[in-house]
């Protein structure tokens, strides 16, 4: 069914579902497009937690998702819930007509994210899926770079995210670490760096991965690495875990190529560390000006992909990353897990 719904003479009106750590980069990235935007809603299983932001924002709060959908007049719902629920979360909401935009990853299971596409596209509804790290100045800079092929040929790519979860993180709600609602550390901590893979570099032929719970009283992995080779031959590497003493320390991607080496590290790419070509272009003089300080592994592209929703919903431009856009990194995950899990290479894609 075609979208035909667009936003002109009036503010959007957004709910959030899910009062986490995540939701607070929603609540001010609405804040900071309030002239476009406005908070209508928000819903939390958590009593606590829905009280909480009830009085904080002044608006509705409810316990029960789908009384909040048929209460309240909503142009678009934010998922903030734990991972495992947005698949359902998603199809209700399309299901009377309101747009999605849900945080990663889309759904923890390949069948879910598909499900949740297939929804969106039926009921005639946007599917965003949040991928703000791809707003980092840093990978801005890269991408433009990969997009004019400075690097010439790829050989070789390395990522790595040296973080640290301490067991208070999962021992905070009991969703935590399971395998049903949250997933471990590469499709929740490190969700963004796995979408790194194909939106950087290209598609994926193949992956290689171990994974493994040293540490942590969780069902899922708190460690793990993951071979990769691309269709374009490339050979490359991603290595994960939470386990960092004392604190998160790297957040990186490394692009090894036939005329050019590149290093984007600090604790969330957010630091150009290496930038060497064989010729020269006039943004090559922003690298310096691209680096920021970040307390917040999350970085500050929220507001920026909140620009895109809202430009979309008005009928100004398309959406940057839709639901299909998020299926690619959600199978580059499941593929991993699938290789971990059988001790066997996985290739792409999942399904023919």
């Amino acid at each position: 069914m075609p979208i035909s719904r667009v936003i002109k003479d009036r503010k959007i009106r957004i709910a959030i579902v899910g009062c986490g750590r995540i939701s607070e980069n929603h609540f001010a990235s609405i804040e900071r497009h309030k002239n476009d935007m406005e908070l209508v809603a928000i819903c939390d299983r958590n009593k606590t937690s829905m009280e909480k932001y009830h009085k904080k924002h002044g608006v509705p709060g409810y316990q029960d998702f789908q009384s909040m959908l048929e209460s309240e007049q909503i142009d678009v719902v934010a998922i903030c819930s734990p991972s495992g629920l947005h698949a359902e979360q998603a199809m209700m909401a399309a299901r009377i007509g309101i747009h999605v935009l849900t945080e990663k990853p889309m759904a923890t299971r390949w069948q879910d994210g598909l499900r949740m596409v297939k929804a969106c596209d039926e009921a005639g509804v946007h599917l965003f899926v949040v991928k703000q790290n791809r707003k980092n100045a840093t990978l801005q800079l890269l991408k433009r770079a990969l997009e004019e092929k400075r690097f010439g040929r790829i050989y070789m790519v390395n990522i790595n995210v040296f973080w640290t979860r301490p067991q208070e993180y999962y021992d905070q709600a009991k969703w935590r670490g399971t395998w049903e609602l949250d997933g471990g550390a590469f499709m929740n901590q490190a969700s963004h760096y796995v979408d790194l893979i194909d939106w950087l570099i290209g598609p994926v032929e193949s992956v290689q991965a171990m994974t493994g719970t040293l540490a942590r009283n969780i069902e899922v992995e708190d460690t793990g690495v993951m071979n990769i080779k691309w269709r374009s031959g490339a050979l490359g590497s991603m290595s994960v875990t939470m386990l960092t003493y004392p604190k998160n320390l790297e957040g990186s991607i490394t692009i090894l190529g036939e005329k050019g080496t590149v290093r984007v590290g600090g604790v969330a790419v957010n630091d150009i560390q290496s930038w060497e070509f064989s010729d020269e272009r006039d943004y090559d003089r922003n690298i310096k000006e691209a680096n920021y300080e970040t307390t917040s592994v999350y970085g500050f592209g929220h507001p920026l992909y909140y620009k895109n929703v809202i430009d979309v919903l008005r009928g100004e431009t398309e959406p940057e990353t839709d639901g299909r856009e998020g299926l690619r990194s959600l199978e580059l995950l499941i593929a991993g897990y699938i290789s971990a899990r059988d001790g066997r290479t996985v290739s792409l894609p999942l399904e023919y």
